[in-house]
């Protein structure tokens, strides 16, 4: 897919706001830097997940791209410190979320996309997801192997947490026992600033996306929703 005009989604600006928001991390400074804020890093993420929608819908008519400041795509800056020893108010990078249109019914799986200083990357997934899910992803995995390979060839699966031991009623000298032992289930690849501040990083994020399709379709599959 192409555009006419070729823009930037993100600036410099974005980096330099989280940098230094991790630097003054307190209500004080980001109630005085709240202008910043809206205009480096949130309006930029909402322009980004509308752009993106032609794109996602070609890769999957059954996921989401919701420019909603409160309750979309884009997820909310403030921190729930409420059970964290960490007391900082705000997140410090910024993070968007395309779930699938039965998100709410079923944990399932969706793209991601990370923006932090020096740590900016794709996803496609699910992350940390309920016993009854994970198990049948771990079921899907057994039944289909050879469909699980060929799903995650030519992808970088990411560096979650994993079980000491392959879990109960599974093979523990299956050949795919670490991918069993996997608490998480998702393609990463690792982007940079200078990608996501190019001109054509609407194309560039949507390339992984589509590279990350197969594992989306093998994840949906198992957890019975459509891709």
């Amino acid at each position: 897919m192409t555009t006419e005009t070729e823009q930037a989604s993100f600036g410099p600006e974005l980096f330099g706001f989280l940098a230094d928001l991790k630097k003054h991390n307190d209500r004080d400074w980001f109630n005085a830097n709240k202008a910043r804020y809206e205009a480096d890093v949130l309006e930029p993420a909402l322009a980004f997940i509308e752009d993106f929608a032609p794109y996602l819908h070609q890769i999957s008519p059954h996921l989401r791209a919701d420019p909603r400041r409160v309750g979309g795509s884009l997820f909310r800056i403030y921190r729930d410190t409420r059970f964290s020893k960490d007391k900082t108010p705000y997140k410090t990078t910024a993070g968007i979320w395309f779930k699938h249109e039965q998100a709410k019914e079923v944990r399932a799986p969706g793209f991601y996309l990370h923006l932090g200083p020096g740590d900016v990357f794709a996803g496609g997934g699910i992350w940390h997801p309920d016993n009854q899910t994970v198990n049948r992803i771990r079921e899907a995995i057994v039944a289909d192997p050879d469909g699980w390979r060929e799903a995650t060839a030519g992808v970088s699966l990411g560096d979650g947490d994993k079980l000491k031991r392959v879990p109960t009623g599974f093979d523990k000298d299956h050949p795919l026992a670490e991918d069993l032992k996997r608490k998480d289930f998702a393609a990463i690849e690792r982007l940079s600033e200078a990608d996501a501040t190019g001109p054509e990083f609407l194309q560039r994020y949507a390339r992984a996306c589509e590279a990350m399709a197969p594992v989306m379709r093998f994840l949906c599959r198992a957890v019975g929703v459509p891709f």
